[in-house]
């Protein structure tokens, strides 16, 4: 005898095959069995010394459908990671800065094609260094060079030889001390920049130097600017410039081991506030937490505004996760892998294929050098965050984190 499958009868006396059955246990789309997978997965990464722990937030149409701790966030083991651990977020910063400065903007403080000098006077005699010699700028560097990284500047680290020395020299990224920020003008106005503005992007203080250039603008400092404007509207409570006695113990921790360590934490001095003594990075400053990144992501996804605030126009965010590097040489590729432009803050995702991970054409995305990442796609109706301490092995994180994401949204938007 052949045993009936029951199949079970949902509202207005439908029944339900098994595939339905399955759907109605989603959640926005997303398998709790496939988000179940975050948590091996960071075991691994904790076994191989990726990072002593991790907190992974996922949200969809507005609602968080995953947001776990895993691992420690003490080298020690003692302390468990909690889901409001607080994390140097490097590079996450600008994208906020660059927020702040198309807010700015839109109130008619600055424009996109205004010449840097006109706020920042110090950099009005800047040349182009050549291997023939120094040449004169072909146009001037615009404020719109600062927000995609066109603009000539660049980091130390990965500058042409002479320009590399000239910036170690004048400490212009001030990993050795404090620099004002009026003094680190003075300097970076006498180095050449690495090439002709507007021709190539190539990853750099460019934002940095917009934070400064929003002061001049907008006559007061970079952490008022951005608290002001946004962290504080939206409840951003843990997104601040250097992280005092009462936030210190929910600070996250990247391993003794990573070579990249000590070198990166004596650098970046979050434990001390110099904000009255040296300039703020606007590219890489601040710290903050997972919930507090995907309210400022979710603003941004639903097209500038979060729980009836507006902070940007539609036009403005479409605007800025636009590709604003085309025609130009170089590529965010070292950040985010191949199949990504550069728009105003953001690496955004140019078509389907090409790409480490999965995701959608005109996905937005960024990363810091300590481990965190995060992804705003807006066919999918998506954001993720990722945070983590772990400067060596960011880049293998982040794509772990965003495989997780996508492998387990089993209903396309």
């Amino acid at each position: 005898m052949i045993a009936r499958r029951t199949l079970p009868v949902l509202a207005g006396g439908l029944l339900a095959t098994p595939a339905l059955a399955q759907t109605e246990a989603l959640r926005r789309g997303f398998s709790p069995a496939r988000l179940d997978r975050f948590a091996p997965a960071m075991a691994r990464e904790i076994e191989r010394g990726s990072f002593l722990g991790a907190v992974a937030l996922v949200a969809r149409e507005g609602e968080v459908v995953h947001h776990a701790a895993y691992g420690h966030r003490d080298q020690a083991r003692r302390q468990a990671m909690t889901n409001d651990s607080v994390f140097l977020m490097a590079s996450m910063t600008k994208p906020l800065t660059s927020v702040a400065a198309m807010m700015l903007a839109e109130e008619g403080r600055i424009q996109l094609r205004d010449n840097i000098a006109q706020y920042l006077p110090e950099l009005r005699s800047l040349v182009v260094h050549t291997p023939q010699g120094d040449q004169p700028l072909a146009r001037p560097v615009t404020v719109q060079d600062l927000l995609r990284h066109s603009s000539g500047f660049v980091y130390a680290d990965a500058a042409p030889e002479r320009i590399r020395d000239l910036y170690r020299q004048h400490d212009i990224e001030a990993r050795n001390g404090l620099l004002p920020g009026d003094e680190m003008l003075r300097r970076l106005g006498t180095i050449p920049l690495a090439f002709q503005p507007g021709t190539q992007f190539f990853y750099s203080i460019s934002t940095d130097v917009l934070g400064l250039l929003l002061e001049r603008a907008a006559g007061e400092r970079l952490d008022r600017i951005i608290e002001s404007r946004l962290t504080g509207p939206l409840g951003m409570r843990d997104t601040v410039w250097f992280v005092d006695d009462a936030r210190a113990a929910r600070l996250a921790e990247a391993p003794d081991a990573d070579p990249l360590k000590a070198g990166m934490w004596a650098s970046y001095r979050i434990r001390q506030d110099e904000r009255e003594r040296s300039y703020l990075k606007g590219g890489a400053g601040m710290v903050g937490t997972a919930a507090d990144y995907h309210r400022f992501c979710q603003m941004l996804l639903d097209g500038g505004t979060l729980d009836g605030r507006r902070y940007l126009s539609p036009s403005t965010v479409r605007f800025m996760i636009s590709n604003h590097i085309v025609g130009m040489a170089g590529s965010p590729m070292a950040s985010t892998g191949p199949g990504y432009g550069f728009g105003l803050g953001f690496g955004v995702r140019l078509d389907h294929g090409m790409g480490h991970a999965p995701g959608s054409p005109g996905d937005a995305m960024w990363a810091g050098a300590w481990g965190t990442s995060f992804t705003i796609d807006p066919a999918q109706r998506l954001v993720g965050v990722f945070m983590a301490q772990g400067p060596s092995n960011r880049v293998h994180t982040r794509m772990l984190f965003k495989n997780l994401v996508y492998g387990a949204l089993v209903e396309n938007g």
